[in-house]
């Protein structure tokens, strides 16, 4: 089992079972809400539980997905996507290491021109 929060714990949850690779996003939402690019698990439901949620607000970001954040510190923690059986949580909010490396990025046709994308995984317009 993992663990994580945002950045002043009114957002914890749970994440149990192995973890997936994280996928960073490039799209022009997921830079606006985290600052950068957004890097993200994506857990099955059933394996992911929210205990503490004090903090927690969704804002639906498009047609097809909500994001959560902590309402007191701003942290970015979830992105919901409609009808799908899983969550993706952000990877910087997991309490200590994973072992893992990106799996790939996606929407790189919209990156910012500040960075380049260099280590060598996948990448997806």
């Amino acid at each position: 089992m993992k663990t994580g929060s945002c950045l002043c714990g009114e957002v914890r949850y749970e994440l149990h079972g192995d973890l997936d690779p994280p996928i960073a996003c490039h799209c022009s939402q997921c830079r606006k809400t985290s600052g950068h690019y957004w890097a993200a698990f994506e857990i099955g439901r059933d394996r992911m539980r929210i205990t503490r949620d004090g903090g927690l607000r969704w804002y639906r970001s498009s047609d097809k997905a909500r994001r959560g954040f902590c309402r007191i510190c701003g942290a970015s923690v979830f992105w919901d996507p409609d009808g799908k059986d899983w969550i993706a949580v952000a990877a910087g909010t997991v309490d200590g290491d994973t072992g893992l490396g990106l799996s790939e990025h996606i929407f790189v046709a919209n990156k910012g021109d500040y960075y380049e994308l260099a280590d060598g995984a996948v990448q997806k317009d």
